[in-house]
């Protein structure tokens, strides 16, 4: 069958005799069948075979032949045969990733339990897309932990960071809630603008819990540090979002096809800033509040059990919160 082969090449593809040297170009002379003898189907089925006695016999002794169409290249991925079936899609129309789930569920373990030989691996946009949603995982912890050891170091506390970051939800409500109005589907483009907003949405409850401190520490009550830091910080906190947001709009408004790609994640600032912004108001003072009074319940159950009340409040401690039973001991 090997030796078949190799006299079928050689008569119509040839085989090199020899080599030509012409200046600094090698020039190959190949030995193969006229033209007009692999032209035509008459030449194939006139071909004769040489055998190992060295005699030569039609080709329709050796072989059966059959006429068809074959393929007109051979891809091989790892020493495997690979047909690679490629698809436009109407976004108008159809959803990318509802399709590929929907063959992932359905077509292609049918397919596979058909065919046992056979395997299949999503490439293009599909492979694309998962690889750059593991990138972000990983890089959207490690940006998530750099935050917190940066608020951590500067409020010198371990309870204030993670109030200031719970804004972070709130912003991933208004991008979800922006994409609805929208009529825009969640894209990759959209998670990057989440990714992006997670740092802008920690700034307004920064900016609150910093104002609440400062109060405390110059001997306000902790009631009245809360209340005033909304009254207080309202502006600062609603222009910084509004010019933010008003920043974003011409790329949120524009139409122009070269723009499109670049709408779900103005989408997913906007939206989820302005969200972030109104929900920030609204619950990290009331949040504030809250641990406060969840410190002072655990401090006076550890007091009843006879446990140092200092040590009761040791990594937890809001800032500014005084102990009124410790200082009338003073």
């Amino acid at each position: 069958m090997r030796g078949l082969a190799r006299q079928i090449r050689q008569a119509f593809y040839g085989e090199e005799a020899l080599r030509i040297q012409r200046g600094r170009d090698d020039v190959k002379v190949m030995v193969r069948y006229a033209d007009e003898q692999r032209s035509n189907l008459s030449g194939f089925d006139e071909m004769r075979i040489r055998t190992s006695t060295g005699q030569e016999i039609p080709i329709e002794e050796v072989a059966d032949i059959a006429h068809g169409r074959a393929y007109s290249t051979i891809n091989r991925v790892d020493r495997k045969r690979t047909v690679t079936v490629i698809s436009d899609i109407d976004e108008t129309t159809a959803n990318a990733s509802q399709i590929v789930a929907d063959l992932k569920a359905n077509f292609l373990p049918r397919l596979v339990e058909r065919y046992p030989g056979v395997s299949f691996d999503l490439e293009g946009q599909a492979k694309r897309t998962s690889e750059s949603i593991d990138s972000l995982k990983s890089g959207y912890l490690l940006a998530m932990m750099g935050i917190f050891l940066l608020l951590a170091s500067q409020f010198r506390s371990y309870i204030q960071p993670v109030i200031i970051m719970m804004a972070i939800p709130f912003g991933l409500i208004g991008a979800v809630f922006g994409h609805l109005v929208m009529g825009m589907e969640f894209t990759i483009i959209s998670i990057f603008g989440i990714v992006a907003l997670s740092g802008i949405v920690v700034n307004d409850a920064l900016i609150l819990i910093d104002f609440i401190n400062r109060a405390v520490r110059s001997g306000v009550e902790i009631e009245t540090a809360v209340v005033e830091s909304g009254k207080a910080r309202f502006r600062p906190v609603l222009l910084t979002s509004i010019t933010t947001i008003v920043g974003l709009l011409p790329i949120l408004l524009e139409t122009s096809f070269q723009a499109q790609f670049l709408i779900p994640m103005a989408i997913s600032i906007c939206f989820g800033l302005l969200a972030a912004t109104l929900l920030t108001l609204l619950y990290v003072p009331a949040l504030y509040l809250i641990v406060r009074d969840v410190r002072n319940s655990v401090v006076a159950r550890f007091r009843g059990a006879g446990v140092s009340p200092k040590l009761a409040g040791a990594g937890g401690q809001i800032s500014g919160d005084r102990d009124p039973t410790t200082e009338e001991r003073r």
